[in-house]
Parts: C-alpha cells; sequence; structure tokens
C-alpha cells in the first residue's frame, strides 16, 4: 500500500511546503483539498494547473485525489451538483489525480430512499464524463451515509466502473460498522482509505496516528487479507480543530506507525 496526506492538515500551505513535508516524510501522494481556501482549486487557470503538475513532478510525489465538498444526496435542482463534480473532474484531469472525492449530504427531513435515488441519479450521470477524463468519483462514507452498508445503497444501483467508495474509518467507526464489514460492502468498489485517529467517540479532536480510539490496526489487517493495494491517506482534520497539534510534527512518527501496521499484517 502506499501513503498519502491530506492538505486538510496544513490548510492554506502552499504547495512547495506541502510538497517538502511529503519528501522529508517519506509519503508517495498528497490528498488536495479542493476549496478556494487552498492553493488549487475548480477556480484556479491552466498556468496554474501546469505549475502545480510541474511542482509534483519535481518531487516525485504524486496527486492522490480531489477531496470535493459536492453533495449528491442533497435536495434540490441536478445540474448544479452535477456541473460541481464535472469542475471537480475537470481539475483532476488536468493534474493527473485519479480520484474525486464527494460527500452524501442528505437532509434530515430527506427519507433514506429519496436520497439514495438522488444521490445514485446524479453520480450515474457523472459517470460517463468521469470516464471520459478517466478519473474515478468517490462516495465518502460521511455525514448521512457515514457506514459501507449506507453507502452501497448508492453504488449499487450506479453500477459505474468510474464511480466507487472511499472509506473514512471514522465514520464507519462511529456509525458502529466493524472494518471486516465496511469491506465485506464496499471492497469491490474501493478507490482509497483515509485513516486518522480521534481522543474518543464524544470528542473528535483529532490526535497522532496509535494515540486515539479508532481500530486502525484492524483495518490494515482487513485490507491486506483480501490483497488490497491501494492508498491509505491520512487525514488530520486540523481546519476544524485550533486546538489539534500541528500536523508538521506528526508526519515522521505517523508514516512510521503506518509502516508497522502494514509490516504487522503482512
Amino acid at each position: 500500500m502506499k501513503l498519502a496526506f491530506s492538505t486538510l492538515g496544513v490548510p492554506g500551505l502552499p504547495l512547495t511546503d506541502v510538497l517538502r513535508l511529503a519528501t522529508t516524510h517519506g509519503y508517495h501522494g498528497v490528498e488536495l483539498r479542493a476549496h478556494p481556501e487552498e492553493p488549487v482549486h475548480p477556480g484556479i487557470g491552466l498556468a496554474e494547473r501546469a505549475d502545480a503538475v510541474a511542482e509534483f513532478k519535481a518531487a516525485g510525489v504524486e496527486v492522490l485525489g480531489l477531496a470535493g465538498y459536492a453533495r449528491v444526496a442533497a435536495p434540490g435542482e441536478d445540474e448544479p451538483v452535477v456541473e460541481e463534480i464535472h469542475r471537480l473532474l475537470d481539475l483532476a484531469r488536468d493534474l493527473g489525480a485519479g480520484f474525486v472525492r464527494v460527500f452524501p449530504g442528505a437532509a434530515s427531513d430527506q427519507s433514506s430512499e429519496e436520497a439514495d435515488a438522488t444521490a445514485a441519479r446524479r453520480l450515474g450521470t457523472a459517470a460517463e464524463y468521469a470516464g471520459d477524463l478517466d478519473v474515478r468519483i468517490l462516495l465518502e462514507t460521511h455525514d448521512s451515509h457515514r457506514t459501507g452498508a449506507d453507502a452501497i445503497r448508492v453504488l449499487g444501483p450506479v453500477g459505474h466502473r468510474q464511480v466507487g467508495s472511499l472509506w473514512d474509518v471514522m465514520h464507519t467507526w462511529l456509525g458502529g460498522e466493524q472494518p471486516s464489514e465496511t469491506y465485506a460492502a464496499l471492497g469491490p468498489h474501493l478507490g482509497y482509505v483515509q485513516v486518522k485517529d480521534i481522543a474518543s467517540a464524544e470528542d473528535t479532536t483529532p490526535v497522532a496516528l496509535g494515540a486515539g480510539v479508532l481500530p486502525l490496526a484492524e483495518c490494515v489487517e482487513v485490507l491486506s487479507r483480501h490483497g488490497w493495494d491501494g492508498w491509505l491517506c491520512w487525514e488530520y482534520e486540523k481546519r476544524w480543530y485550533e486546538t489539534a497539534a500541528p500536523l508538521e510534527e506528526l508526519l515522521g512518527t505517523g508514516r512510521e506507525h503506518l509502516a508497522r501496521l502494514l509490516n504487522d499484517s503482512a
């Protein structure tokens, strides 16, 4: 498995510094948070995109994917949501990224049937364009669809190879799902896995990998046992927790912890 980290952990940091951290601490790739607060987002022009590609190439680091914010199950018209996904896909194509992350984002007053159908319809529509660009759209286990069992209700009806899943280990755990259950639901659809650690179920403040309560060893063991050989991406949610320790101080020991888990599960 290859290791990456998300720029959500270093909000607003210039790409030069992000890539310095990646190369210094031995990460193979970076997930870019595709938000206007960040250096890279769908609003940047072709020259800026080309510059970003050159920086990643010079550093020998991959752009794993783009963490977008489209909410595919949200109420409203389909067209704005599909267009938002298309813009993310265009940016991913230009950067050489293989994946685009989207959220479920159903409203509390939607029925699960309506939310599932809305998400499946929009993802199915966007899938053809994603295929043309050779980029996969990944539905993250998050918010209204936090478990693998929730996500597969959407992914099953879509049934398109360009639409898959992004397993966020925190949300599936908070949803009461065991790693083996999540993999059983999402394995055939899995794009990559977001690892993290938190203080407790009641306090989701990010902590160093291995210092919290999430079943990271079990997740890695399940993936290894099934021969899965994709990406583990550390999403350290510093952007939302100002008191959390700086990610820069944790990247080295975090990579070492993941390397130990991989070695133990080999």
